[in-house]
Protein backbone atom coordinates (compact mmCIF):
# COMPACT_ATOMS: atom_id res chain seq x y z
CA UNK A 1 0.00 0.00 0.00
CA UNK A 2 1.25 3.15 -0.59
CA UNK A 3 -0.98 7.31 0.19
CA UNK A 4 -0.47 10.13 -1.16
CA UNK A 5 -2.29 13.52 0.75
CA UNK A 6 -4.46 15.85 -1.79
CA UNK A 7 -4.83 19.62 -1.18
CA UNK A 8 -7.81 18.79 0.96
CA UNK A 9 -5.90 16.74 3.55
CA UNK A 10 -7.08 13.42 2.44
CA UNK A 11 -4.81 10.26 2.27
CA UNK A 12 -5.52 8.69 -0.42
CA UNK A 13 -4.88 5.01 -0.18
CA UNK A 14 -3.14 3.12 -3.29
CA UNK A 15 -1.93 0.15 -4.45
CA UNK A 16 -0.37 -1.98 -7.89
CA UNK A 17 0.57 -5.18 -8.74
CA UNK A 18 2.49 -6.26 -11.94
CA UNK A 19 4.60 -4.28 -14.85
CA UNK A 20 3.86 -3.20 -18.17
CA UNK A 21 1.09 -1.20 -19.22
CA UNK A 22 -1.03 0.79 -16.85
CA UNK A 23 -4.62 -0.48 -16.13
CA UNK A 24 -6.32 2.12 -13.32
CA UNK A 25 -9.51 0.13 -11.90
CA UNK A 26 -12.05 2.07 -10.06
CA UNK A 27 -14.38 0.35 -7.41
CA UNK A 28 -17.87 0.76 -6.38
CA UNK A 29 -20.15 2.27 -3.65
CA UNK A 30 -18.32 1.48 -0.13
CA UNK A 31 -16.12 -1.60 -1.39
CA UNK A 32 -12.46 -1.39 -1.06
CA UNK A 33 -9.72 -1.81 -3.93
CA UNK A 34 -9.29 -4.98 -2.30
CA UNK A 35 -12.84 -5.85 -3.95
CA UNK A 36 -10.81 -6.47 -6.88
CA UNK A 37 -9.50 -9.23 -5.60
CA UNK A 38 -10.26 -11.64 -8.57
CA UNK A 39 -9.18 -9.33 -11.50
CA UNK A 40 -5.61 -8.21 -10.24
CA UNK A 41 -3.86 -11.06 -10.20
CA UNK A 42 -4.69 -12.21 -13.66
CA UNK A 43 -4.49 -8.73 -15.37
CA UNK A 44 -0.99 -8.30 -13.72
CA UNK A 45 0.56 -10.94 -15.36
CA UNK A 46 0.88 -8.60 -18.14
CA UNK A 47 0.08 -5.24 -16.70
CA UNK A 48 0.82 -2.63 -14.21
CA UNK A 49 -2.50 -2.97 -12.26
CA UNK A 50 -3.52 0.06 -9.73
CA UNK A 51 -6.25 0.13 -7.74
CA UNK A 52 -7.55 2.96 -5.18
CA UNK A 53 -9.15 2.91 -1.93
CA UNK A 54 -11.63 5.71 -2.37
CA UNK A 55 -12.33 8.61 -0.05
CA UNK A 56 -14.82 6.76 2.37
CA UNK A 57 -13.35 2.70 2.28
CA UNK A 58 -10.44 0.69 2.62
CA UNK A 59 -7.19 2.33 4.33
CA UNK A 60 -8.27 5.99 2.87
CA UNK A 61 -11.32 5.55 5.11
CA UNK A 62 -13.30 9.15 6.02
CA UNK A 63 -12.14 12.15 4.68
CA UNK A 64 -13.43 15.57 6.19
CA UNK A 65 -16.12 17.31 3.57
CA UNK A 66 -18.84 14.38 2.93
CA UNK A 67 -20.74 14.37 0.67
CA UNK A 68 -17.91 13.72 -1.99
CA UNK A 69 -18.93 14.30 -5.45
CA UNK A 70 -17.71 12.43 -8.24
CA UNK A 71 -15.29 15.29 -9.35
CA UNK A 72 -13.21 15.01 -6.12
CA UNK A 73 -12.97 11.52 -6.07
CA UNK A 74 -12.14 12.03 -9.55
CA UNK A 75 -8.98 14.34 -8.98
CA UNK A 76 -8.07 11.46 -6.50
CA UNK A 77 -7.60 9.13 -9.45
CA UNK A 78 -5.36 11.95 -11.25
CA UNK A 79 -3.65 12.87 -8.51
CA UNK A 80 -3.00 8.54 -8.38
CA UNK A 81 -1.81 8.40 -11.78
CA UNK A 82 0.73 11.32 -11.34
CA UNK A 83 1.77 9.70 -7.53
CA UNK A 84 2.53 6.41 -10.13
CA UNK A 85 4.70 8.20 -12.82
CA UNK A 86 1.66 6.99 -15.22
CA UNK A 87 0.77 9.74 -18.28
CA UNK A 88 -1.92 7.08 -19.72
CA UNK A 89 -3.58 3.66 -18.01
CA UNK A 90 -6.11 1.71 -19.56
CA UNK A 91 -9.77 2.80 -17.24
CA UNK A 92 -11.74 0.66 -15.62
CA UNK A 93 -14.36 1.53 -13.65
CA UNK A 94 -17.76 -0.72 -11.89
CA UNK A 95 -21.18 0.95 -10.29
CA UNK A 96 -19.90 3.92 -9.10
CA UNK A 97 -16.28 3.73 -9.87
CA UNK A 98 -18.31 3.35 -13.56
CA UNK A 99 -19.38 7.54 -12.86
CA UNK A 100 -15.57 8.29 -11.76
CA UNK A 101 -14.44 6.25 -15.08
CA UNK A 102 -16.69 8.46 -17.19
CA UNK A 103 -15.92 11.67 -15.71
CA UNK A 104 -12.00 11.02 -16.16
CA UNK A 105 -12.36 10.15 -19.43
CA UNK A 106 -14.49 13.00 -20.66
CA UNK A 107 -12.56 15.53 -18.76
CA UNK A 108 -8.65 14.19 -19.22
CA UNK A 109 -8.88 11.54 -22.39
CA UNK A 110 -5.50 12.19 -22.92
CA UNK A 111 -5.10 10.29 -19.81
CA UNK A 112 -6.78 7.23 -20.88
CA UNK A 113 -5.24 4.39 -22.77
CA UNK A 114 -9.01 3.12 -23.19
CA UNK A 115 -12.05 3.28 -21.05
CA UNK A 116 -14.51 -0.10 -19.75
CA UNK A 117 -17.28 0.56 -17.58
CA UNK A 118 -18.66 -2.22 -15.98
CA UNK A 119 -22.63 -2.19 -14.07
CA UNK A 120 -22.82 1.34 -14.54
CA UNK A 121 -25.36 4.29 -15.40
CA UNK A 122 -25.03 7.61 -16.89
CA UNK A 123 -26.00 9.40 -13.63
CA UNK A 124 -28.49 8.86 -11.60
CA UNK A 125 -31.13 11.52 -13.25
CA UNK A 126 -30.72 9.81 -16.58
CA UNK A 127 -30.72 6.11 -15.38
CA UNK A 128 -33.10 3.40 -15.67
CA UNK A 129 -34.61 2.53 -12.03
CA UNK A 130 -37.83 -0.06 -11.97
CA UNK A 131 -39.87 0.68 -9.13
CA UNK A 132 -38.16 -2.85 -7.26
CA UNK A 133 -34.80 -0.90 -7.33
CA UNK A 134 -36.05 1.97 -5.81
CA UNK A 135 -38.27 -0.42 -3.22
CA UNK A 136 -34.97 -1.75 -2.84
CA UNK A 137 -32.72 0.96 -2.05
CA UNK A 138 -35.38 2.73 0.32
CA UNK A 139 -35.72 -0.61 2.43
CA UNK A 140 -32.26 -1.02 3.16
CA UNK A 141 -32.01 2.30 4.46
CA UNK A 142 -31.17 2.60 8.08
CA UNK A 143 -30.20 -1.15 8.21
CA UNK A 144 -27.45 -2.83 10.17
CA UNK A 145 -24.31 -3.16 8.30
CA UNK A 146 -24.60 -7.29 7.95
CA UNK A 147 -28.63 -7.26 7.69
CA UNK A 148 -28.34 -4.97 4.73
CA UNK A 149 -25.43 -7.00 3.05
CA UNK A 150 -27.53 -10.42 3.01
CA UNK A 151 -30.89 -8.47 1.69
CA UNK A 152 -28.86 -7.07 -1.12
CA UNK A 153 -27.37 -10.88 -2.59
CA UNK A 154 -30.41 -11.42 -5.15
CA UNK A 155 -29.64 -7.75 -6.22
CA UNK A 156 -25.42 -8.10 -6.69
CA UNK A 157 -25.50 -12.00 -7.07
CA UNK A 158 -26.34 -14.39 -9.87
CA UNK A 159 -28.34 -17.38 -8.36
CA UNK A 160 -26.12 -19.98 -9.49
CA UNK A 161 -22.96 -18.08 -7.67
CA UNK A 162 -21.57 -20.31 -4.80
CA UNK A 163 -22.16 -19.12 -1.71
CA UNK A 164 -18.65 -19.67 -0.53
CA UNK A 165 -17.65 -17.17 -3.43
CA UNK A 166 -20.10 -14.33 -1.67
CA UNK A 167 -18.45 -14.66 1.56
CA UNK A 168 -15.17 -14.19 0.45
CA UNK A 169 -16.76 -10.81 -1.21
CA UNK A 170 -18.51 -9.49 1.98
CA UNK A 171 -15.51 -10.05 4.25
CA UNK A 172 -13.54 -8.05 1.98
CA UNK A 173 -16.06 -5.14 2.37
CA UNK A 174 -16.72 -5.76 5.82
CA UNK A 175 -12.75 -5.59 6.60
CA UNK A 176 -12.46 -2.60 4.19
CA UNK A 177 -16.17 -0.11 4.94
CA UNK A 178 -15.62 3.14 6.60
CA UNK A 179 -19.23 2.25 8.39
CA UNK A 180 -22.36 4.00 7.61
CA UNK A 181 -20.69 7.30 7.86
CA UNK A 182 -18.33 6.33 4.30
CA UNK A 183 -21.15 4.99 3.15
CA UNK A 184 -23.37 8.02 3.27
CA UNK A 185 -20.43 10.24 2.31
CA UNK A 186 -19.59 8.58 -0.93
CA UNK A 187 -23.76 8.57 -1.89
CA UNK A 188 -22.90 12.13 -3.02
CA UNK A 189 -21.70 10.62 -6.32
CA UNK A 190 -25.77 10.08 -6.96
CA UNK A 191 -26.20 13.97 -8.61
CA UNK A 192 -23.55 13.59 -10.99
CA UNK A 193 -24.66 13.21 -14.55
CA UNK A 194 -22.35 12.80 -17.59
CA UNK A 195 -25.38 11.84 -20.11
CA UNK A 196 -25.20 15.38 -21.94
CA UNK A 197 -21.34 15.04 -22.53
CA UNK A 198 -21.41 11.32 -23.48
CA UNK A 199 -21.59 11.82 -27.15
CA UNK A 200 -18.42 14.24 -26.95
CA UNK A 201 -16.87 10.70 -25.52
CA UNK A 202 -12.87 10.19 -27.85
CA UNK A 203 -11.71 7.04 -25.53
CA UNK A 204 -12.34 4.09 -27.17
CA UNK A 205 -15.02 2.79 -24.83
CA UNK A 206 -16.18 -0.68 -23.80
CA UNK A 207 -19.50 -1.15 -21.89
CA UNK A 208 -20.22 -4.24 -19.92
CA UNK A 209 -23.35 -5.29 -18.08
CA UNK A 210 -24.19 -8.38 -16.25
CA UNK A 211 -27.41 -9.49 -18.47
CA UNK A 212 -29.26 -10.43 -15.34
CA UNK A 213 -28.27 -7.17 -13.21
CA UNK A 214 -31.02 -6.12 -10.83
CA UNK A 215 -29.38 -3.45 -9.13
CA UNK A 216 -28.21 -1.14 -12.25
CA UNK A 217 -30.29 -2.83 -15.03
CA UNK A 218 -28.99 -3.55 -18.28
CA UNK A 219 -30.89 -0.82 -20.25
CA UNK A 220 -27.90 1.70 -18.38
CA UNK A 221 -25.53 -0.19 -20.11
CA UNK A 222 -27.52 0.41 -23.39
CA UNK A 223 -28.10 3.65 -22.94
CA UNK A 224 -24.49 4.06 -22.28
CA UNK A 225 -23.22 2.76 -25.59
CA UNK A 226 -25.70 4.10 -27.55
CA UNK A 227 -24.87 7.44 -26.44
CA UNK A 228 -20.82 6.88 -26.65
CA UNK A 229 -19.51 7.20 -30.46
CA UNK A 230 -18.12 3.92 -31.62
CA UNK A 231 -18.70 2.45 -28.30
CA UNK A 232 -18.40 -1.58 -28.22
CA UNK A 233 -21.82 -3.04 -25.75
CA UNK A 234 -21.28 -7.06 -24.08
CA UNK A 235 -24.58 -8.38 -22.14
CA UNK A 236 -22.28 -11.09 -19.84
CA UNK A 237 -25.07 -13.49 -19.54
CA UNK A 238 -25.13 -15.43 -15.88
CA UNK A 239 -24.18 -12.32 -14.10
CA UNK A 240 -25.89 -9.80 -11.91
CA UNK A 241 -24.58 -6.52 -10.58
CA UNK A 242 -21.14 -7.99 -9.50
CA UNK A 243 -19.75 -9.38 -12.85
CA UNK A 244 -16.43 -9.61 -10.84
CA UNK A 245 -17.49 -12.24 -8.93
CA UNK A 246 -20.56 -14.25 -11.08
CA UNK A 247 -18.15 -14.31 -14.15
CA UNK A 248 -14.64 -13.59 -13.05
CA UNK A 249 -12.68 -15.76 -15.56
CA UNK A 250 -15.16 -14.07 -18.76
CA UNK A 251 -14.30 -10.69 -17.38
CA UNK A 252 -11.04 -11.02 -17.41
CA UNK A 253 -11.01 -12.50 -20.32
CA UNK A 254 -12.45 -9.49 -22.39
CA UNK A 255 -10.73 -7.37 -20.42
CA UNK A 256 -7.36 -9.01 -21.38
CA UNK A 257 -8.91 -8.85 -25.42
CA UNK A 258 -10.05 -5.24 -25.01
CA UNK A 259 -7.10 -3.94 -23.59
CA UNK A 260 -4.82 -5.65 -26.19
Amino acid sequence: MRKLTRPDGAEIAWYDEGSGPAVLMVMGLAYPAAAWHRQVPVLAQHYRVITVDNRGAGATGLVPGSPYTVETMTDDLLSVLEAAGEEQAHIVGISMGGLMAQELALSHPERCSSLTLISTHPGTAHGVWPQEVVDFLQARLGMPAEERAEFSIPFNYAPATPRALMDEDLAIREAGTAGPEGYAAQGGTALWSGWERLPSMTVRTLVLHGAQDRLVVPENGERIASSIPDAKLVLVEGANHLVTTDQADQLNDLLLGWFG
